[in-house]
């Protein structure tokens, strides 16, 4: 039974699967064969990726996992103990069925008391980064897992869980070919990496004008774009100022110097700089982009940055870009923070609930969430939870 009865539906836009062995590769063509693979490390399966072993999932089998919610309250009132990760994140679970499969989850979302989920893949976030200069085989690793998505995770599940296949951007008409095959077999969201662009001549971003047509098939469809923290490839320049060689670890202890600018959520705001600067949401307004898993603590000062950019060359604006982000993208607060101000800058129309159901770091209770809205209107309590989603949707009450 779920821990609340709100009255309402409510649509959890941060929900997680964890793939299966096979997902990255039942699908991949034979010339790829051996991009990725698994190996046993003393007692250990680990994810061969091109070679390299990587620790980025330090158990990318699944079998075993973190408990959900686990390190809730260390988000909620930080560490005064000074304990370890390792320490804070306890011992994990068999993976039931439901974290692996789409019907028991639909069972265990009614129990949660969730009518509708956006389900995204775990594992699937080490792919782009660790393909960068290869954008060919990163097209067809994504692919692959879209296939299986496709089958297994179905992008529309029963009407109540959303999917969320991948589109990596590194070549254009590759992007766009991708869109179209998820848009066919009935994609109502996609996600993608906030990180430049690799292709044939290395890196660039997505919002410049080589991508208009992507885009312009974006807005023209409808689809929803999810931007949700993944491996971004910053990882690279902390290592610089680290002197380190470091491959980015998710569920590793980071150095504190690592910690502080991962807080620092460069990514996202490089990204939606980007979205706006390089034009793309001048091009394309009707794109809509939902923040997932990324925070907010950041949105109020990179709106006042953006538009003092603004104030000192308005002439090649054609609008205020605080004005741009206010109607284009919508923002998931991460559990901890309070979303009053965000509801007081942007409005609560744009803000979504997300619980990062079932990683460690999310909430063990999603509805529990609804207790972080106390004294906030009825009605803006309603879209937070489900209504805005709904509409971003377009699925019924």
């Amino acid at each position: 039974m779920p821990s609340r009865q709100l009255g309402f539906p409510v649509f959890d836009a941060d929900n997680h699967l964890y793939e299966k062995r096979e997902a990255l590769t039942r699908y991949l063509p034979d010339e790829y064969k051996g991009a990725i693979d698994y190996v046993d490390v003393h007692g250990r399966t680990k994810i061969v990726v091109r070679g390299h072993i990587s620790d980025y999932i330090p158990n990318p089998t699944f079998d075993r996992v973190g408990r959900p919610g686990a390190q809730e309250e260390y988000f909620k009132h930080g560490n005064p103990e000074g304990k370890t990760l390792r320490q804070i994140i306890g011992k994990g679970i068999d993976c039931p069925p439901a974290f692996r499969e789409a019907g028991p989850r639909l069972e265990l979302m009614d129990e949660l008391g969730l009518r509708y989920s956006l389900m995204m893949p775990t594992l699937a976030s080490l792919v782009e980064e660790r393909m960068r200069d290869d954008p060919d085989l990163c097209a067809a690793v994504i692919h692959a897992l879209n296939r299986w998505m496709a089958e297994d995770w179905p992008f529309v599940h029963k009407g109540r869980i959303f999917s969320t296949p991948i589109i990596t951007p590194g070549l254009v008409d590759k992007a766009i070919a991708e869109l179209e095959w998820v848009l066919d077999k009935g994609a109502k969201v996609i996600l993608m990496r906030p990180a430049p662009a690799w292709g044939y001549q290395g890196p660039r971003s997505f919002a410049l004008p080589e991508y208009d047509p992507y885009w312009k098939l974006v807005e023209e469809s409808g689809v929803l774009v999810v931007f949700h923290a993944s491996d971004s490839g910053y990882n690279r320049y902390w290592n610089e100022w680290e002197g380190t060689q470091l491959e980015m670890q998710a569920f590793a202890q980071p150095r504190p110097f690592t910690a502080a600018m991962r807080n620092a959520h460069r990514e996202i705001q490089d990204a939606v700089t980007s979205m706006i600067f390089h034009g793309a949401l001048w091009r394309h307004p009707g794109v809509r982009i939902a923040l997932i898993e990324n925070g907010a603590g950041w949105v109020p000062h990179l709106l006042e940055h953006l538009d003092e950019t603004y104030g000192t060359m308005p002439q090649v604006f054609p609008e205020p870009p605080s004005e741009t982000f206010k109607r284009n993208f919508w923002m998931h607060p991460f559990h901890e923070e309070d979303p009053r101000d965000l509801i007081k800058l942007l409005g609560a129309d744009h803000i979504i609930f997300g619980s990062d159901y079932p990683h460690v770091e999310g909430l063990a209770d999603p509805l529990s969430y609804v207790d972080e809205l106390t004294g906030i209107p009825d009605e803006d309590v309603r879209k937070i939870m489900g209504g805005n989603m709904m509409g971003l949707l377009g699925v019924a009450a």
